[in-house]
Order: C-alpha cells, then sequence, then structure tokens
C-alpha cells in the first residue's frame, strides 16, 4: 500500500512559479511510474506529466506544459516533484498525484493523493 500526500499549491500570479511536492509512503514508491494530473472546474482529469520508476530517469509531458514545468523524483526522500514556471490561468485546477506499476508507454494510477490546489490569477 502506498500513501501520496501533495503540497505546495497556492495562489500565483501568470507568469509565475510554483513547485509542487508528492510525498509517498509505503512499498516500492520508488519503482513506480509517477504521475500529476489537474482537474479544473467542471472539466475532465487530464494528464500533466509522468515520470518513470527504478533506474529508469525518463518523463513525459502534456504538450500544453512541455518547456514550463519539470518533473523528478527523489527516491531518497520518497518524494515527486513538479516544477512549474510560467503559469497561465489555464493552469489553474486541482494537481493529483499518482502512481502506479508499468512504465511510461503504460502504467495503472494505483495510488492517488487527495490534491492540491494552484490557482494563477491575472
Amino acid at each position: 500500500q502506498v500513501q501520496l500526500v501533495e503540497s505546495g499549491g497556492g495562489l500565483v500570479q501568470a507568469g509565475g512559479s510554483l513547485r509542487l511536492s508528492c510525498a509517498a509512503s509505503g512499498r516500492m514508491f520508488d519503482s513506480y511510474v509517477v504521475g500529476w494530473l489537474r482537474q479544473a472546474p467542471g472539466m475532465e482529469r487530464e494528464f500533466v506529466a509522468a515520470v518513470a520508476g527504478g533506474n529508469d530517469s525518463n518523463s513525459l509531458y502534456a504538450d500544453s506544459v512541455m518547456g514550463r514545468f519539470t518533473i523528478s523524483r527523489d527516491n531518497a526522500k520518497n518524494t515527486v516533484y513538479l516544477q512549474m514556471k510560467d503559469l497561465e490561468l489555464e493552469d489553474t485546477g486541482v494537481y493529483y498525484c499518482s502512481a502506479g506499476a508499468g512504465n511510461l508507454r503504460a502504467w495503472r494510477n494505483d495510488y492517488w493523493g487527495q490534491g492540491t490546489q494552484v490557482t494563477v490569477s491575472l
């Protein structure tokens, strides 16, 4: 069993930066793919970024955040980060961390955090 806790959300002006953290407890976290997804009000939850598990350091990004967001993981701290810069109004939403077995071509979102709110204002 893995438990995920997100933090780092908040209110930021457009063009600003935030760093989200996803802290995990439980076994095998370092072997899981960890992803960030977000959900804006009235919208479907959408993929943002994911990082591979184990010794694979590859990552994957949605087109909408490519070049602005960076996902990274520190397995010693059981934590995955999402560094966000040049934030846009459209980045507003609840950001969720998920983890599960697989690889970046196909993985399962077996575990979810409770989400952290990111609000981008003018």
